[in-house]
This record gives structure tokens, sequence and C-alpha cells, in this order.
């Protein structure tokens, strides 16, 4: 009935094909808490249907365990992680208050934003803070961004949604989000979407594995597939749309109801999406949460500043790469950058810099250290380099740059 519906809308606008002709939409779907191998076993249709236009993907969160980049495994962290395409040393969320995030740090809608002023930008969402804290709208720390529609804070409408203690007013805010989003893909075609939804994260703190939140899970897929066919009718007007779903966290063994933590099922997340040319290289359990922001990049031939590019700590998704993996091992004088190089061997550049004037608002400066065939995955940072208690190191390829840190004391990121 829903379906017939959007299809009725759709009748009802008219479409000029010839001047939307292959604009690029990319919708992303963040379904909260739903750990790996429940998705795997539950039955999800809509969410077959993309993965065969594309493909699937277990993945990681929560940066280098025991590293400078460490992220807990918190939702909010794990949505600016995505949003920024950086770990939480850098974006500054730590937990679900999001007490101070550094904006230095853009999200895909502010770099949107700036580099097409014309933009159609939207959110729906049960979780009002994701636009309010995360995006930062109408903030001056964001240049006052502002989005052309959002649906959101009927979390706070308690005679509209009361609330009880199953949380089904979750799942019907849910539903909501998820019919009004559908409704505005067909009828709008905005360029750029953000959809989240909740009710899984919910069902899972409450009764961790279980019927409750298998149930919630095919609702959610039910959700994903009234935006997919809303992205298929507009498909029909020769647009280029692509479509990214994935979680924000897993969840802790063995009952599967928390989360936070650096455990292997509490980082394991997973990624589904209609795109084409996805990298086989990754999209086989090495993508990380990071490597979103850097596809939407790609996707939309983003162009970003070469100061906000060094910062990325993801690589793109789709496409040809230079590097990924890149890791600083040693100690003292005897330290190694190691790397996975890409198909093609190439020549990379390798730069360090002393400072972190970025995160602040300011730009670093690099100085080279060297030239090294991409294939030999290694090179030794010079001894006096190793007496420092941080630098940045920095490596250029013909497709993508990576970055590390080194960093001990008191330059160790604030939590």
């Amino acid at each position: 009935m829903r379906q017939l519906a959007l299809a009725l809308v759709s009748i009802l606008v008219v479409w000029n094909t010839a001047a939307v002709a292959q604009q690029k939409k990319l919708v992303f779907i963040i379904l909260d808490g739903i750990p790996t191998q429940d998705l795997e076993r539950v039955a999800t249709p809509n969410l077959d249907q993309i993965i065969q236009k594309g493909g699937y993907t277990r993945a990681s969160t929560g940066g280098q365990t025991g590293g400078y980049s460490e992220s807990p495994t918190i939702s909010a962290v794990g949505y600016n992680s995505i949003l920024t395409g950086t770990w939480a040393h850098k974006h500054q969320v730590w937990g679900n208050g999001i007490e101070s995030p550094n904006y230095q740090y853009w999200t895909i809608f502010r770099y949107l934003r700036e580099a097409r002023p014309d933009a159609k930008l939207a959110i729906f969402s049960t979780w009002q803070e994701n636009r309010t804290k995360l995006l930062g709208e109408n903030l001056p720390q964001t240049n006052f961004l502002r989005l052309n529609h959002s649906l959101d804070g009927l979390e706070l409408d308690t005679l509209r949604f009361p609330q009880d203690q199953e949380h089904h007013y979750i799942a019907q805010i849910d539903q909501k989000v998820a019919e009004e989003a559908a409704t505005y893909l067909v009828t709008q075609g905005p360029d750029l979407t953000w959809v989240y939804l909740q009710y899984t994260d919910d069902m899972g703190h409450r009764y961790g594995r279980s019927a409750q939140l298998d149930a919630a899970i095919q609702m959610a897929d039910a959700q994903v597939g009234l935006i997919w066919q809303a992205i298929l009718q507009r498909q029909q007007m020769g647009e280029d749309w692509q479509l990214w779903v994935t979680t924000d966290h897993g969840r802790r063994e063995p009952d599967g109801k928390d989360h936070g933590g650096q455990s292997e099922a509490e980082r394991q997340v997973w990624i589904a999406s209609n795109a084409s040319g996805l990298n086989a290289n990754f999209f086989s359990g090495k993508a990380t949460h990071v490597d979103l922001l850097p596809s939407f990049f790609r996707f939309y031939n983003l162009v970003v500043a070469e100061h906000q590019e060094r910062e990325l700590d993801g690589v793109p998704l789709t496409g040809p790469h230079s590097l990924s993996n890149l890791t600083l091992v040693g100690k003292g004088k005897n330290q190694l950058l190691t790397w996975s190089p890409g198909r093609q061997s190439e020549t990379l550049s390798i730069y360090w810099s002393p400072t972190d004037h970025f995160r602040e608002g300011g730009q670093d400066e690099y100085f080279l250290l060297g030239e090294v065939p991409s294939d030999e995955k290694q090179y030794a940072l010079p001894p006096d380099l190793g007496k420092r208690a941080f630098f940045k190191v920095l490596v250029v390829g013909k497709y993508n740059s990576a970055n590390t840190w080194r960093v001990s004391g008191k330059h160790l990121p604030k939590k």
C-alpha cells in the first residue's frame, strides 16, 4: 500500500528528465546497533536487493585498539566518524552527550554545502541531536550550515508518541521517519540525505540476541525498502543515485546487549550499498566507518582543500587506491611506516609535520622525507624524528593519501 502511494505521488510530479539527467544523489542510512551476525542471520529481502546491485561487507569501527585513534563503540561517536571521515581523537565526540565536537573536521553536509551552495540537503532522524549537535545546523562553528529539509525531534513529542516501556513509540517514530524520507526523495530528489532509525538499538539493549531484535531488524529492512523503492523511482528519471546502509556499532558477547568497548564483537559493523565499482580489496572485511566519507567524495567528484584531505582517516571504497592501512610501528630511533599497496605500482611521497594546528583552525606545514615505490610496503623514518613526542606522517599517492600520527605524553587525545 505504501509503495502504491509513492507511485501515485510520483505520477503527480512533472519531471524534466533532460534537466536532471545523471545528477548525482546520495542517501546514507544508519540502522542503530545491529550486530553483523544477527543481520546475516535474519531475512532482509530489501537489503538483499540493494546488495545485489552493489555489495556487502563486514567492516569495523572504533579506530586503532590501544592506539591514539581508539574510539568508543558508542552511537554518536560512530555517527560522527562516518560524517567526518575521522576518528574521535580528531572530531572529539566521545559519547552520546556530544559535549565538545571539533567542527574543524567538517561533515559531508558542510563539505557539500560549501562546494555547492545550491545543493539540496535533508535529514530524517529519530534523534534530534544528529542535526543540532553533530551536523551543527545554524551554528557559527559550522558557518551557519542550513539544511533544506529536516524531520526529527519526534521523540520529544510525547502527545503524538507517548512513551512506553517496550519502546513501541520509537518503532512508530522510525516508521514515520522512513515514510517521510521516502516521500521527500520521490517528490524533491535531494542531493544528500541522511536517514537514522533507532528501534533496533533499543531492542538490542533490552533483549539482546532475541526474537524481539530479529523482529526489529525485519522492521528496519522494510523501512529501508520504502527508501529503496523511492530511489528506484527517481532512477527512472536518469538520475544517478547511490545508497549506503550501515550500523554504528556491534554488541558485547555473549548476550548481545551492551557496547562501548573494544571487543571484536563491539567493533564489528557492516556496510551495504548499491554502488558500482566497489573495491574488492576493501569490500572483503577491511572496510571501516571512516572509509565512507572519501567514498562519498568520489561519488560526487568532490575535490576538497588539500589541508582537509590530509586529515581524512579513511580511503574510498570505490575505484582504485594507492595505499591503505598506513601504520607506524617501533619506538624511539627505530620507527617504521608500513602500508598495504594498491594494485598498481606507483611512487609514494612521504611527508611529516611537527604540528597539529588544524584542530584549532590553522594549517600544518609538511616537509618531504622521501619517495618510495608503493610495492616496498614500508619506509624507515629518520632516527632524529623518533625523538619527538608528537608528529604527523602523510603518505601521498596518485589516487589517495593516508596519514598516521606519533602521539605520546601530553599529546594523547583528551577524552
